[in-house]
């Protein structure tokens, strides 16, 4: 069946684009309740912008529902702990707007500077009063910005340009990065005294609300200018307006309001107060950035791969090329490991050898615990929920990185400690073919072998004795079952062996059972490693 991609909002035809040729892509008018929860209960996924509701009931009403995207930065109108618990993900688009935010600062910077908008409602009202909205210049002056974050260093560097002295308020960033940039890294403190300008570019936290306030706003310096196209709350409003009205702030550019939609601000009085209606994101690149970002993140997502932008996702981030095709394998050597165990393990350590650990390997880790536990849960097993149904099952995943290996460029391992004490172990590692890239399992519990992590894999363990590869490749052709490899790998002559077949289609338990009989085996397992 097509998976199905519900949109809810208006999408850029290029982001619609992205999805149609792979995907059944429907439209519903979010807003609309009913026709909403209803269009739900098919989709695989739903892309949002602002206005529609995903709450825990929309979630409930989408059976298969496997990603939220929302087309832009925030979530608030997504209930992500609700969708966690179902193992759904969420996605957004963090980067789309960033140059478009950081250039509405430095529009509003320079409007405030030169008393654009009120001069223009003026003129239009009839007046033409040049003295009346005299402006200062921006080159010569101290900018101090408060967040070095991607949109505070993108103001940075564009502000930078008129010929500013850059000074900035990070807690969380070095002063060797700032100094690359160009920014001197300065005290909260130090920063309102000293600038000419201040633009804020935080995110909004517990920590930051009510970062600036009465106390701060008395030590500025006369006729500072604030600019904040960053979030509401982060400046205390009617403390800035108390300042506006006595003259120690010259003036303010404001984007973002404690409550939204805000048509009633006590900034609003003033006409050296620059207002606009949360216009950061309001581009026509931004939201096709967004609409296209969030596209491709839906098709990873429904194509089983990892995402970067998942929000509920706990290795989140960008994945690096090298580590990139470790993925699938990681995900098939949790797979390998669970059917060879048997069971589920107590503890799990995912090994992780060669120059790869120069990179952060943490998401192979998340991978395996994917595989580890598809075959076993009913439900679905996602990148999303894969942690939580450890927990709950109190297997403990932790991840080893060691920067060399023997035989391989590259190694995975998968390691558990099972209940009964046993250590169960397999490993793999990623062969480049050309264009294309080959995942081999090369140790099963002890034995070394070279053989496709594909297809659906059966391990035979039995004594080792003439006639058992004969045995079994009779009792599978009689079933009708083809193989498609074999190989078999003994520590010694007569002792212990391990035979590894690749079939073309599944087993029935019966048939498995029959095979292992055959041969007096002492363990029989399949492990399905074939691509979701």
């Amino acid at each position: 069946m097509t998976p199905v991609v519900l949109i809810a909002e208006e999408l850029a035809p290029a982001a619609i684009e992205v999805l149609a040729h792979d995907f059944d892509v429907r439209h519903v008018d979010g807003t609309d309740r009913q026709a909403l929860l209803s269009a739900l209960s098919e989709a695989d996924a739903v892309i949002v912008r602002s206005a529609t509701q995903i709450d825990a009931e929309a979630i409930a009403a989408a059976p298969r529902l496997k990603v939220v995207a929302r087309a832009g930065v925030g979530l608030d109108n997504v209930e992500v702990p609700a969708a966690t618990a179902r193992g759904v993900m969420v996605v957004n688009a963090p980067t789309s707007n960033i140059v478009s935010a950081a250039e509405q600062a430095v529009a509003l910077l320079l409007a405030v500077a030169r008393n654009t908008a009120s001069a223009s409602a003026a003129l239009k009202a009839g007046e033409w009063k040049r003295s009346k909205y005299t402006g200062v210049e921006v080159q010569g002056k101290t900018v101090g910005v408060v967040g070095l974050g991607r949109i505070g260093v993108l103001f940075a560097s564009r502000i930078a340009a008129f010929g500013t002295r850059l000074i900035a308020y990070d807690p969380y960033i070095q002063p060797a990065r700032a100094a690359q940039l160009g920014v001197r890294l300065v005290g909260l403190e130090e920063l309102l005294r000293e600038s000419d300008f201040i633009s804020i570019h935080l995110p909004k936290t517990p920590e930051t609300v009510g970062l600036i306030g009465e106390k701060e706003l008395a030590i500025v310096k006369p006729g500072v200018r604030i600019i904040n196209a960053a979030r509401g709350g982060l400046i205390d409003e009617q403390a800035l307006a108390d300042a506006l009205a006595e003259g120690r702030v010259g003036g303010v550019g404001v984007d973002v309001y404690v409550k939204e939609p805000c048509t009633s601000s006590p900034l609003f009085a003033f006409d050296n107060v620059v207002a606009t209606p949360h216009l950061g994101a309001s581009t026509a690149e931004a939201q096709d950035k967004a609409g296209l970002a969030v596209a491709r993140s839906v098709k990873l997502a429904l194509q089983g791969e990892f995402v970067p932008d998942a929000v509920n996702v706990q290795a989140g981030g960008v994945v690096a090329e090298d580590v990139r095709p470790l993925l699938p394998l990681a995900e098939k050597l949790g797979r390998a490991f669970t059917a060879v165990a048997g069971g589920v393990a107590a503890s799990v350590t995912v090994e992780v050898r060669g120059g790869v650990v120069n990179h952060d390997v943490s998401v192979l880790k998340l991978a395996a615990t994917k595989g580890l536990f598809s075959s076993v849960v009913e439900e679905q097993v996602t990148y999303v929920n894969a942690p939580h149904l450890a927990a709950e099952r109190g297997v403990e995943v932790n991840l080893a990185s060691l920067a060399e290996t023997a035989e391989h460029q590259t190694l995975v391992t998968v390691r558990g400690a099972l209940p009964d004490g046993r250590t169960v172990s397999v490993s793999g590692t990623v062969v480049h073919a050309g264009a294309r890239d080959v995942l081999k399992l090369t140790e099963v519990d002890g034995f070394d072998l070279e053989i496709g992590a594909e297809g659906i894999l059966l391990f035979l363990r039995y004594a080792d004795r003439p006639g058992v590869v004969g045995t079994v490749g009779t009792l599978l052709g009689e079933a009708g079952i083809n193989i498609a490899a074999m190989q078999v790998a003994r520590r010694e002559a007569g002792g212990e062996t391990l035979m590894t077949l690749t079939v073309d289609q599944a087993l029935g338990a019966d048939l498995l059972t029959s095979a292992a009989e055959s041969i007096g085996a002492t363990s029989a397992s399949a492990a399905d490693l074939r691509d979701e």
